[in-house]
């Protein structure tokens, strides 16, 4: 259970976000050692660009990981914070480092995905309480999320 704070939010909405909160942060962290290991282990012919992709993709999530944690505390409520609490969060599997390049671009491409129907999510419960706050947070990670997803996609050829 939160701590009594006064946002403006009674303690069940306060719950509810910072549950879909929790959800976003586990994919996002998903998404992102995912990305940071395919980075280490790309290879092929697109290797020195698909290296550089995934390090600006990574970079980008792990400082969002910090946002959306931030974010739930403000809301009274204690961030996830283990391997096993994300992985109770997540639908998002584990990288395969054996995958080809375009088997890790697809899968990414996925869990982008996956990423950002679990921001849209969030961003309902948020609008439905009046939280401007995850509200803004929400959209600036779906606009993130939407366009990793589109470079990867390209990377492909779609």
């Amino acid at each position: 259970m939160s701590e009594h704070i006064d946002t403006g939010f009674s303690d069940s909405q306060r719950e509810a976000i910072a549950q879909e909160l929790s959800k976003m942060l586990a994919d996002s962290y998903a998404v992102y050692q995912k990305t940071h290991g395919y980075h280490w282990n790309v290879r092929g012919p697109e290797f020195f660009s698909l290296h550089g992709l995934f390090q600006q993709q990574y970079t980008e999530i792990w400082t969002a990981l910090d946002d959306i944690a931030e974010r739930i505390r403000a809301l009274g409520v204690l961030a996830p914070q283990s391997g096993s609490a994300f992985g109770n969060l997540t639908s998002i599997s584990e990288g395969n480092p054996d995958k080809s390049a375009q088997d890790m671009l697809s899968e990414l491409v996925r869990d982008h995905g996956t990423v950002i129907k679990t921001a849209r999510a969030a961003l309902k419960v948020a609008e439905e309480a009046g939280d401007e706050a995850t509200v803004d947070l929400m959209t600036q990670r779906l606009a993130a999320h939407e366009k990793a997803a589109w470079m990867l996609r390209s990377s492909i050829g779609r």
